[in-house]
């Protein structure tokens, strides 16, 4: 849902807590890429009219999705395309596009692409798939490594959603990435207009944002449940600004009415103490929305702020803190309990893991939001 705040970025400037933070250690700087979701194998199937070719069924028994690339789509108007799930539901439809196209993935691990209309009889109208993206299996998965400091403590977002309503409605903000068919990051939406943060180093320019799938409402329909919630699913569209020292970008999101209910994050433009409690909301791995918030190895139980400046990939442009990450958490929300607004961007794991300030990144894209 959205936020009530008025249709600004929030700029909280609040006390600090318990006095000046002491001289923090410095953090070794880390070189991070996108996790690995899956598999994209390289195809050459077509249909179209002169083979007599109008429909194709790809499966990969075990895959939690497919996701299907296009060399070619030339359609005549009238005529369609569409992908859908092993039992007829997801459906897409495509009716004009270019070479060098994803389609929209399907979850399952089946996907049914079928040719509609009368198609013209001549050479060169049709659909060709070029290579096809599929995810790993749920047991794969399970054994990536993570950034868990001690004992994994966090927990799926529904879980706080009547103990903890503020903090579960911002977890809505945060949408799972999907990066050229087969690589996971996270994101969240920035204010009431359409901008939204990853890092830099999940994508950096416009032709992968549209090449991005951006999944909101993907979470646990039940506190410890399997089933999940439908996600809503758009493409990225333009890269507004992104930085590598910052691992920051901005970018904006095609059919952003179909998210906008989903609520935004507001900025806490500040560097955060020392021991002030933090809570992340994350994919993961790419599982259904967490809120890493307790910690076993904090005072008090609650992750916080253990040093308010380490060095990232700039000196001190990073908070560090033990709230449980993994793989795939790349661009989460580090959100301080206080303010409940964002204070940091999350690109670090390694216990310490680490954020960048988002008072730093702010000074570059103020003028953007």
């Amino acid at each position: 849902m959205r936020r009530s705040a008025a249709g600004v970025i929030a700029v909280s400037v609040l006390l600090a807590l318990g006095g000046a933070a002491t001289a923090a250690p410095r953090t070794a700087v880390r070189n991070v890429t996108p996790e690995k979701v899956g598999t994209t194998d390289a195809v050459h199937r077509s249909l179209d009219y002169v083979s007599a070719t109008h429909s194709l069924t790809l499966s990969y028994p075990g895959a939690s999705y497919v996701k299907v690339h296009f060399s070619r789509l030339t359609l005549l108007p009238g005529d369609w395309f569409s992908i859908a799930d092993a039992h007829g539901g997801q459906v897409r439809q495509y009716r004009f596009g270019l070479a060098g196209q994803w389609a929209m993935s399907v979850d399952g691990d089946t996907a049914v692409l079928v040719l509609h209309g009368n198609l013209a009889r001549l050479t060169g109208y049709g659909v060709t798939v070029d290579k096809v993206a599929h995810g790993l299996p749920a047991s794969e998965l399970k054994r990536r490594p993570e950034s868990v400091c001690g004992t994994n403590d966090s927990r799926d977002a529904v879980c706080y959603r009547s103990t903890d309503p503020v903090a579960y409605r911002n977890s809505r903000a945060v949408a799972r990435l999907l990066i050229n068919g087969d690589e996971l990051c996270s994101a969240w939406r920035v204010g009431p207009n359409d901008r939204m943060f990853t890092n830099h180093h999940c994508f950096t320019g416009t032709t992968d944002a549209r090449n991005t799938e951006v999944w909101f409402n993907y979470e646990c329909a039940v506190c410890g449940g399997l089933a999940t919630l439908p996600p809503v699913k758009v493409f990225g569209d333009t890269v507004l600004a992104t930085d590598q020292t910052l691992d920051f970008t901005l970018f904006s999101v095609q059919n952003f009415a179909a998210v906008r209910a989903f609520g935004y994050l507001s900025l806490d433009v500040r560097d955060p103490s020392a021991g002030e409690q933090l809570y992340i909301a994350e994919h993961p791995g790419g599982d259904p929305t967490v809120l890493a918030m307790d910690s076993d190895q904090d005072r008090g139980g609650n992750c916080q702020v253990r040093n308010s400046a380490v060095d990232g990939y700039g000196p001190d442009t990073d908070i560090s803190y033990l709230c449980d990450t993994a793989g795939g958490s790349s661009g989460s929300p580090v959100i301080s309990r206080v303010s409940n607004r964002v204070v940091a961007l999350h690109h670090f794991g390694g216990c310490p893991n680490a954020g960048v300030r988002i008072d730093l990144i702010y000074r570059r894209v103020a003028s953007l939001l």
